[in-house]
């Protein structure tokens, strides 16, 4: 979407690059709910992170749980995402079995 990696979005949010709504976020584990609005800083927007991105990925990438416009750098989280629509590769039961320990 708007950054290569989780950790570069991670990275994105900690140094205040990131708006919700309208306000500043740092923390990246900020709960987003649906119909709210994500976009980057006006003064971000030419990052060359952020641009290289954008031109790599485009919007084949965009979940379906996602509403994004790539020219203003915006976005609306549509609904909750199901474990299904979220492409982690995670084995869930390898991870229950762990802490069942």
């Amino acid at each position: 979407m708007i950054a290569p990696s989780r950790k570069a979005a991670r990275q994105l949010v900690r140094h205040r690059h990131v708006l919700v709504n309208g306000r500043v976020v740092d923390i990246p584990s900020y709960g987003v709910a649906p119909g709210d609005e994500i976009s980057v800083k006006e003064k971000s927007r030419e990052m060359p992170l952020i641009l290289g991105a954008i031109e790599s990925r485009g919007k084949e990438g965009t979940p379906p749980w996602l509403e994004v416009d790539f020219k203003t750098l915006t976005g609306r989280m549509l609904e909750l995402p199901t474990r299904e629509t979220i492409p982690i590769a995670a084995e869930e039961q390898l991870i229950v079995e762990l802490y069942s320990k």
